[in-house]
Formats: structure tokens, sequence, C-alpha cells
């Protein structure tokens, strides 16, 4: 690997690594000593530092920590990605459909900035709303793997409810999103109610882009998530910001500044057209009763 490519495999390669070290009760001394590497070897494997990354390494590491065989698929998967100045994650290609890829950076993350245009964005889903959506994405699954799903789901939500440091999220939300009827009326009601609750979080800015706003950025765009992540001593964060970018067979990762300039420009244009936050409560609460009705 080479400073030419792009950051976030590696960056999510060490932060898997540094979860299974630790939920084996491993310090980095015992976990370098059991695969023969030197400490500093793993340390710059765990922070994403390093451009030589062997598959070896990756291999015995995931042993000695007794990974799930889906997990040690995909941290070889994210080994061997990382060209080019974005990265094009392509779903069922070296690393498994079922190992998300994004939820490391999610959770590493300060603050999210979001756009979700068609449906509620997913950490802002109740169960039955996100349940109902997996049934259509998965009509083969059975029921106990799409409740598997939904907890994984409701797992990730908790950044934002956490006690200590909880994830600031900023999002626009296009009408069309809690227009569209997933499941029921009577799901879309439970789900409009916990759009609004979750909008009193003093963490979480949500406001509703109206169709009377029209298209505010002159061409319509799709759902994206801007990823900044906490600062150091300095001042400074502790890895660059990126936009995840989702698709139907994959996702895209951008990390060049300009990208990330215009992703952010783009949202602030996004939440000026956008109702403020009391107008996007009370329009969540009277959908909640219209869908009641």
């Amino acid at each position: 690997m080479t400073d030419s490519g792009s950051t976030v495999p590696r960056r999510q390669l060490g932060r898997h690594l540094r979860d299974l070290r630790l939920q084996a009760g491993m310090t980095m001394p015992e976990a370098a000593r059991l695969i023969e590497r030197g400490q500093t070897t793993l340390q710059r494997l765990e922070t994403g530092q390093t451009n030589r990354i062997r598959l070896l390494d990756i291999r015995e590491l995931c042993a000695v920590y007794d990974a799930e065989e889906m997990v040690t698929e995909g941290l070889l998967g994210l080994a061997q990605q990382a060209s080019g100045k974005c990265w094009w994650h392509e779903y069922g290609k070296l690393i498994p459909e079922d190992f998300d890829v994004y939820v490391g950076l999610e959770a590493g993350a300060l603050r999210l900035t979001s756009y979700a245009p068609d449906v509620v964005l997913g950490l802002l889903q109740a169960p039955d709303y996100t349940r109902a959506l997996l049934r259509s994405a998965f009509p083969g699954s059975s029921s106990a793997e799409i409740e598997r799903r939904v907890e994984m789901k409701q797992r990730r939500q908790k950044i934002l409810t956490r006690k200590r440091q909880p994830v600031e999220l900023n999002v626009v939300l296009l009408e069309s999103a809690l227009r569209r009827v997933v499941g029921s009326n009577r799901v879309m009601c439970a789900q409009m109610r916990h759009l609004a609750d979750m909008s009193t979080l003093p963490n979480i800015t949500l406001r509703v882009l109206p169709y009377s706003a029209g298209i505010p950025l002159g061409d319509p765009i799709g759902l994206f998530t801007l990823v900044d992540f906490p600062l150091d001593k300095k001042g400074e964060p502790l890895e660059p910001s990126v936009v995840y970018l989702e698709n139907f067979t994959g996702s895209l990762y951008l990390e060049s500044q300009p990208d990330i300039r215009r992703y952010h420009e783009g949202h602030e244009t996004l939440q000026r057209a956008a109702l403020d936050e009391v107008a996007s409560r009370s329009l969540l609460r009277q959908l909640a009763r219209e869908y009641a009705t």
C-alpha cells in the first residue's frame, strides 16, 4: 500500500483490530508477541498508519483474537483495498456483505452531518420501520435473520443516546422521506413520533426540507453523510473527515478536501432552505396525527 491510496480501509482495519484485541482482553505487547511481530508494527496497524500490510499478520491476529470467519474475511478484504484518492467498497467483493464497513467510522465520529432524501436516516429509524424496510430488501430472509439485522441497527443508534460523549447528528430529511409509507400507517405514526422525540436531544439537530423549498442545490442529490472526528490536544482532527455516499451496489468514501468542502457547503444550503427545528418538529407531530387517523 502506498501513500497515494485511500486511508479509509486502513483506518477501518485498525479500528476492528483494536476492538478485537480489547475484546480478547489482550495488551498490545501480548498480541504482538503471539504473532512474532514488534509492538510498533501492531500499533501502526491499529492506528491505520502503516503502508505495508501483510495478510499473514491479519490472519494470525484474527486467529489469536478468535475472530469469526466473516470478520476475518472482512479484515482481509480491507487490508487489500487502498488505491485511489477515494474508495469504492463494492458489496460482495473481497468484503462480505454482512461486514458493515461504515459502522467503524460512525462509532468513532465526533459529528455526523447527513442528508436523507428518500427514507429516514438509519440512525433515526424506529424498530418497526427498519423491520419493514429489511423485509423488502431481503425477501428470502427468515424472521430470525430479519430480527438480527434490526438488533444490529438498534445497537448502532446507541452512539446518539449514550451518556458519555454522544455523537452529534445534524440531519436534513427531505419531506418525501416522511410521506412515503413504509410498512403501514401505524408504522409511520410511530416513526414520526420517534423522530420528533429524538429531535429534542441536545446533540441532534433535525430539519425537514419541505416540497415547497424546491431543489436548493439546483440538482437532485442522494443520501450522504459527512463524518468528522474528535480533535487532539492541539485542536487538530484525530482523523481526516470523510464523505460517505451509499449506493444500491456499494458505498463510496471521499477524502479529498475539495469534496469535503463541497458537501459541507451543500448541506449548509439545504439547511437554509429547510424548516427550522421547531417547525420541523411540529410537522413531524402533525404527520404522526395524520398517520394515526
